[in-house]
């Protein structure tokens, strides 16, 4: 518990733990449950809202690298929300509460916080593994391909100086899986791995022509996100969305690298296009070559997994065993069940 170093003193009859810097993550919030604390904050998204009694609240979701949960601040905001921007940093006091199962934090007071107050890698959460190793292993394979033309088309985009280093460094997504800093390369390479497991099995399909599509696929994800101290969409992400996105990118780099086979071109477009898998999916097409079909589903396996990993450990934030279930997981329309946590808690009984 990081904050029981600090000596706690009374506040209008509660508990209070002045928390230095960034000593307070929201993944602590069960061990904090009806504490005050004072600490620091992304502020992912805020809203001006109508009281059901009149006057109105703000309505936030505040944020850190171990995740994010609401806010709601009732009264005396005026110089809050004044000063406060969606994505700036924010030190707040407020009690952290637990309503309808999940935690969250009523806030007394909020005011903007500069850069220079905070460590950035506080409020953005990064991923586990060495960038540059995953990056070096991805390269390896395209180096090892021996079809050239697929080499040089993915290499145009991993040794491009902008793609290049934002495609180290963007999440996967801006919520769901592999929503961290070096997510959408961790999401790749795993992808990868699978792909060059699994082709083996099925002689119809070209294994680079299915690495390339797993490289490719999510490239439109740099530009489609934003990341600083929060995840966001930009503009473009938004109006357009990043299968489009690539799509566009995929063209522009077969012009730069030309000649190249314009069947070839086809192909890997139409695994950008159709990786999605169905059409209430976000998918323009549905998968209708042997790499597109097992790109997709392989894609949304990995996708799962990782939801499901990230799932667990927020019911384990929550205070929940290992032989519950999770919450209701809306992105699988299902709760779910860490199916080792479990047995290990019957070996226990």
């Amino acid at each position: 518990m990081r904050a029981s170093a600090h000596t706690p003193f009374s506040f209008a009859g509660k508990r209070v733990f002045l928390v230095a810097m960034k000593d307070f993550f929201i993944a602590d919030a069960v061990k904090f449950e009806n504490v005050v604390v004072t600490t620091y904050f992304a502020l992912a998204s805020v809203q001006v809202r109508d009281k059901k009694t009149g006057g109105q609240y703000l309505a936030m979701t505040l944020a850190d690298k171990t995740g994010s949960f609401e806010a709601r601040m009732w009264d005396d905001f005026a110089e809050a929300i004044a000063n406060c921007a969606e994505g700036c940093y924010v030190k707040v006091q407020g009690q952290v509460t637990k309503y309808q199962g999940k935690y969250q934090i009523t806030l007394t007071k909020m005011r903007h916080a500069a850069e220079s107050e905070v460590d950035t890698a506080d409020f953005v959460p990064t991923t586990k593994y060495d960038i540059e190793e995953m990056f070096a292993e991805l390269r390896g394979y395209v180096t090892s391909f021996t079809n050239p033309d697929l080499t040089r088309l993915v290499l145009a985009f991993l040794d491009d100086p902008e793609i290049g280093p934002a495609f180290k460094t963007a999440p996967a997504a801006k919520m769901l899986h592999h929503a961290w800093i070096g997510g959408l390369l961790e999401h790749v390479l795993l992808l990868v791995r699978v792909c060059r497991a699994t082709a083996p099995f099925y002689p119809e399909v070209d294994p680079e022509l299915l690495v390339t599509g797993a490289i490719l696929h999510d490239i439109g994800k740099i530009r489609e996100l934003s990341w600083r101290s929060s995840f966001s969409y930009t503009v473009e992400g938004q109006m357009i969305g990043h299968i489009s996105i690539a799509q566009g990118m995929l063209r522009e780099k077969v012009q730069q690298i030309q000649p190249f086979p314009e069947k070839l071109r086809v192909l890997v477009e139409h695994m950008i296009l159709s990786h999605h898998g169905k059409y209430e999916f976000g998918s323009p097409k549905l998968p209708m070559t042997p790499e597109a079909v097992l790109l997709s589903m392989l894609d949304d396996l990995e996708a799962k997994m990782q939801n499901m990993r990230a799932e667990f450990g927020k019911a384990t934030a929550a205070g929940k065993g290992g032989g519950e279930m999770t919450e209701w997981v809306r992105s699988m329309e299902r709760p779910l069940l860490d199916s080792q946590a479990y047995l290990k808690t019957e070996e226990t009984k």
